[in-house]
């Protein structure tokens, strides 16, 4: 996510991995997609001795998710089902096969998706191929053949989700 700070001010975030969000904070994520989150919105981080944000924000940022994981106490299963789900929407695979792998219909994979990623099979699909051809960019691979190896139609494929996911150009992410 890409957003504007005031000169001299930090900004801290936290990249989970699939379904933790959900499983740390009890509510569906799809509350959350498209939005900029104070972290006191969602919860009441606990007051951890030592660590004062101020001081040493990625030591207190720390000890929060340690806290919130012990009070939370997430379900493996629901996260290890959560990663596996991922796991197919990273290798492409169709919606109605990913389903049919976990043992779901199409419409419960659709809600489990929007619960825990906050968007849908597909979109989450789509953000992973957009993610596998930026890095191949970023690494140096031209425009056209990394919408290729990504499993874009063409370059111009590639550019229109590029603009859709995130209001830029390849080109102007690829230096980033």
């Amino acid at each position: 996510m890409l957003f504007d700070t005031r000169p001299g001010e930090t900004t801290w975030g936290i990249r989970l991995d699939p379904g933790v969000a959900h499983a740390l904070l009890g509510l569906p994520v799809e509350e959350l997609t498209d939005r900029r989150v104070e972290l006191a919105e969602l919860t009441h981080p606990p007051r951890v001795p030592g660590h004062a944000f101020d001081e040493d924000a990625a030591g207190a940022l720390e000890q929060v998710l340690v806290a919130l994981w012990a009070t939370s106490d997430p379900d493996r299963a629901a996260l290890r089902h959560a990663a596996s789900v991922d796991r197919a929407a990273r290798a492409g695979l169709p919606v109605a096969a990913s389903a049919e792998l976990h043992e779901m219909s199409p419409r419960s994979l659709q809600r489990l998706c929007r619960r825990v990623f906050g968007y849908g099979p597909k979109t989450l699909m789509e953000i992973h191929r957009f993610q596998r051809a930026l890095r191949l960019v970023r690494g140096g691979t031209s425009l056209s053949t990394a919408a290729a190896m990504a499993g874009y139609f063409d370059q111009a494929h590639f550019a229109r989700e590029c603009r859709r996911l995130t209001g830029q150009a390849p080109s102007d992410l690829a230096v980033a």
